[in-house]
């Protein structure tokens, strides 16, 4: 469903929301192709300004389809890019420039001469020369008739960091360091990004004839936010997008999620205007709310505190603050549960035994997320299963890896009858050689691959054993889409969905677990649930998805709200130490993880924590029992997009 807005909304930018990315994606590129066949029509040239990243490439990806599909020409078009990192090569690892042929460019029939981007290569004493140079080419071709862009979580756009003026032009900029960090996991490390780049300007941005600003995802809800309901300020360059009448703000619900209309619509009026009902999930949301906005537990609310808070509708249709109070605290309390995979009959001791799969997206995942139910789950006599979808291997520092194969060698070399000391000395020399001389980005020779690979396998192991998994029950899937030895990874492709569904038929499992936790930075978490969620769908006629149900976690970059529970499992203070040391096996992602993610210094097993016991914090407040920690789940439907 799109919903558009209505003149009573607080957006001063025009916004329109998708259900999917994948379906505001299409919707782009359907508007780009249309103008290109007008101009074509025309006998004029369409002039498009590009973005890269991860954000627009479904759009790219849809438009290439055009091309071989329906035959959708760029013959007539120009393109300029936002931006390029400098110093920065034209076929490096990280080139913008790269980015585009690779997605776009050297998939369909445009003019290679027609496309421009900045020069990482130019010299710094040239930069200014080239930048006004780049200026007047775009003047040249009659100006920029549709920009693309996406939003960095500074509010940028290009990298117009914080600060950048309304009238700025095409110019070197200096990174800001969250900017910096984003990009940190494509180039191996922060200290590898560059720290300049030559970018458009607010003011050439804006002098588009049509803008579309695109975010996909939950991490980018609060710059969103202010962008499209704040002020306008240099502190969010996207903010300037106010300003410019032809703008347009596609998002995904996890995107427009801190939009006023869709966290508090009731502070606009009545939410029936937004095609929404007083039904319990949306009482649900506004009570709690409420509750947290007051500092009180639910059943202490009044009819009074409803009433001076935009929610005088909910009284009315749901009968008065006692009952409104009492529905919800009862429905959060159903959430809660020490018995994830079923309570046990009356007179048992335990629930009959039930197939469960866990599906870690990286190793560690699992017992990051929800360590504490995977134990317990062992504990209670469940057959459980954990699927580790990827090997993780390029998030293992290049030290770790010489490490483990000098400590082979030592070993073959204590024990010579056992043979191969030879090989695996050159071996560790070769991938000695190779470190010394490895460039920042660039891919890992096979066998420098394979031992990462082993070292997050062999923890992964460790780590489920710990947790009562059997050995026979810890399946390495290692899906094709991320063996590309790069941080960029390829799109979900059939041989992903094929190992997913052969797994899920052979276990036919009661429960299946999966990763929500869709702000990953790295995309891996959502295409690892594409790949599950294609894989039930093409078993929804086996007999046991009847009884089968998926439960989505969170916790390595978020978590759930106290809204969107659907099932609350406590953990005691000796359980959420017992997850500690289960994420502790993970030895290669201790102290110092090759990819943290941006902004926050704490390691996943405090991340884990923090996030479990702040969640059993808003339970307490809320006027629940207190516990110690709690992890969340939501359940997915086939017919929930998320």
């Amino acid at each position: 469903m799109t919903h558009h807005p209505t003149p009573s909304l607080p957006e001063r930018i025009p916004v329109r929301v998708y259900a999917t990315s994948a379906e505001a994606s299409r919707a782009v590129a359907a508007e780009i192709a249309a103008l290109i066949r007008e101009r074509a029509a025309a006998g004029r040239r369409a002039v498009l300004g590009l973005a890269t990243g991860s954000t627009p490439q479904g759009v790219y990806d849809e438009l290439v389809r055009l091309h071989k599909a329906d035959g959708l020409s760029f013959r007539n078009v120009t393109t300029f890019n936002l931006d390029e990192y400098h110093p920065m090569g034209r076929d490096d690892l990280q080139s913008y420039r790269r980015f585009m042929r690779e997605h776009l460019f050297d998939l369909v029939d445009l003019d290679p001469a027609q496309t421009h981007l900045p020069d990482g290569q130019v010299s710094r004493e040239r930069v200014a020369e080239h930048a006004e140079r780049y200026e007047d080419m775009i003047r040249d071709a009659g100006g920029i008739d549709l920009q693309l862009l996406g939003i960095g979580k500074t509010g940028h756009i290009g990298f117009n960091e914080p600060g950048s003026p309304r009238d700025s032009r095409t110019r070197l900029v200096h990174l800001d360091k969250v900017t910096r960090m984003d990009a940190a996991s494509d180039f191996f490390g922060e200290r590898n990004v560059p720290r300049t780049a030559i970018t458009m300007g607010v003011g050439t941005i804006l002098d588009a004839r049509r803008v579309i600003m695109l975010a996909f995802g939950e991490h980018k809800s609060a710059i969103i936010k202010r962008a499209v309901e704040g002020d306008v300020s240099p502190a969010v360059a996207a903010s300037f997008l106010q300003q410019h009448p032809g703008a347009t703000c596609i998002l995904d619900p996890a995107a427009a999620a801190d939009l006023t209309r869709f966290k508090t619509p009731w502070l606009l009026g009545p939410i029936e205007q937004f095609g929404l009902a007083w039904d319990l999930p949306t009482t649900r949301k506004a009570a709690i709310w409420l509750a947290r906005s007051l500092d009180k537990p639910l059943l202490k609310l009044t009819d009074e505190d409803y009433s001076e808070h935009g929610l005088q509708d909910l009284v009315t249709a749901r009968g008065g603050a006692y009952q409104i109070n009492l529905e919800v605290f009862r429905a959060l309390s159903r959430t809660i549960t020490g018995w994830p995979g079923g309570r046990p009959r009356e007179g048992d001791k335990h629930p009959a035994p039930r197939r469960v799969v866990v599906f870690s997206p990286h190793p560690d995942d699992d017992v990051i997320s929800m360590g504490g139910t995977f134990i317990r789950l062992c504990e209670q006599g469940h057959e459980v299963h954990v699927a580790y979808q990827t090997s993780g291997n390029i998030a293992v520092w290049d030290e770790a890896a010489i490490r483990h194969a000098d400590f082979v060698s030592e070993f073959l070399a204590a024990f010579p009858k056992v043979g191969g000391a030879e090989a695996a000395e050159r071996l560790e020399a070769n991938i000695a050689a190779f470190i010394r001389r490895k460039r920042p980005g660039e891919v890992d020779t096979p066998e420098l691959q394979r031992i990462k690979t082993l070292i997050r396998r062999t923890e992964a192991r460790a780590a489920a054993k710990y947790s009562g998994v059997l050995e026979e029950n810890i399946h390495f899937l290692d899906l094709p889409f991320y063996e590309t030895g790069r941080v960029k990874k390829k799109p979900i492709g059939e041989d992903d969905i094929r190992i997913t569904a052969d797994l899920l038929e052979r276990v036919r499992p009661h429960q299946v677990y999966a990763a929500g936790d869709l702000s990953d930075p790295h995309g891996t978490h959502r295409v690892c649930l594409a790949a599950i969620t294609a894989a039930l769908r093409r078993l929804a006629d086996r007999d046991w998805m009847r009884e089968c149900v998926v439960w989505l976690y969170r916790g390595a970059w978020q978590e759930w709200g106290p809204d969107e529970i659907e099932m609350a499992v406590p953990l005691s203070p000796d359980e959420l130490a017992r997850k500690r040391v289960a994420i502790f096996k993970h030895e290669s992602q201790k102290d110092r993880a090759l990819f943290p993610g941006p902004n926050d210094p704490r390691e996943f097993w405090q991340r884990a924590e923090d996030r479990n016991r702040a969640t059993a914090r808003l339970y307490d407040k809320l006027g629940l029992a207190e516990y110690e920690a709690i992890e969340g789940f939501v359940r997915w439907l086939p017919e929930t997009p998320r």
